[in-house]
């Protein structure tokens, strides 16, 4: 089967990261079709829109889309790619490598978060000079749903089971029915879980991140504790992510554009490439993607590295050399 990837580099080092996990998906044989397209400030500057309909439409019929950073119009690029190919959870591991200074060598944590609503849903209003608002949106449908996804992962993994983080004690009706639904779901599934208070969460991981496997939480919830954990592992520039939909899905770094780097060669493609990993196990491609994982983990431990992880290594460099343990 050949696949239809849409390839959309965006803006900074988003340019020089997603080349590079285009030749690792090249190196590993994936039978695909790259289509480019383009989003961000750049053609945003060029034509009045940050993502223009024909890169929107993409996404929206491709099986996967590889996606690099966006800048100042973040907002209007991935939160409506994420929608074009319905995206319901983002998927982002938060994991300490071997060889890369990490505050907390023993993370190893995966957050599953919602993906469609929450305080992202867009409805705000200015209502006066002195008053603006925010309407939180949270459905039943949209919290079983990511709960299923979150059964299903952990037993594909053979996981005991999922911590759930939500701020019921405040938020009752909203998080209030996330915490609800999700749970109700993994008993039907016969699925174990915990759960616990958002903040206390934020302490516990700093504290012990061992205590935790997998957490699933509400979409700024996860926005927020993910980037946490990644301050326990090394920082954003290692961690990818998944945008998982019923049919397609769209894989980025999480880190962002880091101008005062792009154009210098010398970004860490390792957050790009382990997306790749991500799109090709979301394929069903699980023996690549366990051997392209293994080669960025090899090259971080043992280099070449790039200069944020205190190497001089181009990104060429260092994308070569994951293509040689491959």
């Amino acid at each position: 089967m050949t696949y239809e990837i849409a390839v959309i580099p965006g803006d900074g080092i988003g340019q020089e990261v997603t080349p590079a996990a285009l030749e690792v998906l090249e190196a590993v044989g994936l039978d695909a079709e790259f289509t480019a397209a383009d989003a961000g400030d750049q053609i945003y500057e060029a034509t009045g829109e940050a993502l223009p309909p024909e890169t929107y439409e993409l996404a929206a019929t491709a099986d996967a889309t590889l996606f690099g950073a966006a800048g100042e119009t973040a907002a209007d690029v991935i939160l409506p790619l994420r929608e074009a190919v319905e995206s319901f959870v983002n998927v982002r591991p938060a994991t300490a490598y071997p060889g890369v200074d990490a505050l907390r060598p023993e993370t190893d944590l995966v957050f599953l978060r919602e993906n469609t609503e929450g305080v992202y849903a867009g409805h705000e209003s200015r209502l006066s000079d002195d008053l603006s608002t925010l309407t939180r949106v949270v459905t039943e449908s949209a919290s079983r749903e990511l709960a299923a996804f979150a059964c299903q992962y952990v037993s594909d993994r053979d996981l005991d089971g999922f911590t759930v983080a939500h701020k019921a004690n405040v938020m009752r009706e909203t998080d209030g029915r996330f915490r609800d639904a999700v749970l109700e779901v993994a008993d039907d599934h016969g699925v174990d879980t915990d759960e616990v208070l958002m903040d206390a969460f934020a302490t516990h991981v700093c504290l012990d991140p061992t205590q935790f496997d997998v957490i699933v939480c509400p979409n700024l919830a996860g926005d927020v504790l993910s980037d946490l954990a990644a301050g326990l592992v090394g920082g954003l520039g290692l961690l990818p992510s998944a945008n998982i939909g019923s049919d397609r899905g769209l894989f980025e770094p999480v880190h962002g554009t880091a101008p005062d780097i792009a154009g210098k060669g010398i970004a860490n493609p390792s957050a790009a490439i382990l997306s790749a990993a991500m799109l090709l196990e979301f394929l069903g491609h699980d023996e690549e993607a366990t051997a392209v994982k293994t080669a960025v983990e090899t090259v971080l431990e043992d280099g070449p590295r790039t200069a944020d992880l205190g190497g001089a290594a181009s990104t060429d460099e260092v994308t070569a050399a994951i293509i040689a343990h491959l």
